[in-house]
């Protein structure tokens, strides 16, 4: 199954129609998609406006490929439970956000193993074919300082948003008595 959400606050018609596209010539492959409020039509989905945490939850783990709009809380979602993830950001100049910073974010986070980055329908379609052919399957990790660094930064975001107990390095003053 491939899980699509464009998060709480706004709807993503853009994201939503591509994919509803993509079913239709794929209809072996069940699609659901959290709408939020669109007030658009999307026959080949499986599509409900909102979900609960748990059901969002099961859905998210349930899932082979996720499908979303660049917010952290999925993105962030994915990289816990190492979905693949497709990320599609909401543009400003088709006026599905006030800023452009989901662009931004998903510059940044494309450097992650698990994550694609679209800007058009026919990219997510073409991208979702390519992840159809390979069976699901995540690419190879490239691993790198940056790759490791913007872990370490995910982790840190996590604690914030998730409001964890975040593990310092240990502030003790070292040993200064001179023993061996």
């Amino acid at each position: 199954m491939i899980f699509a959400t464009v998060g709480t606050q706004l709807p993503f018609d853009r994201m939503l129609t591509s994919l509803d596209n993509w079913a239709a010539h794929n209809p072996g492959i069940p699609v659901f998609a959290q709408t939020g409020d669109s007030p658009g039509s999307f026959p080949h989905l499986d599509t409900v406006a909102s979900l609960s945490q748990v059901e969002f939850q099961t859905r998210f783990e349930r899932a082979r490929l996720v499908v979303a709009h660049a917010g952290m809380g999925t993105i962030l979602s994915a990289a816990e439970v190492g979905k693949p993830l497709i990320l599609m950001p909401r543009r400003m100049k088709f006026k599905e956000h006030r800023t452009d910073h989901q662009q931004d974010t998903a510059n940044e986070m494309a450097r992650l193993s698990n994550v694609t980055v679209v800007q058009d329908g026919q990219t997510l379609c073409k991208e979702l074919d390519r992840a159809l052919a390979s069976g699901f399957q995540l690419p190879p990790a490239a691993a790198s300082q940056e790759s490791a660094d913007l872990e370490e930064l995910l982790g840190a975001i996590q604690d914030f948003v998730w409001d964890r107990p975040v593990q310092q390095a240990s502030t003790k003053p070292a040993d200064q008595s001179g023993a061996a």
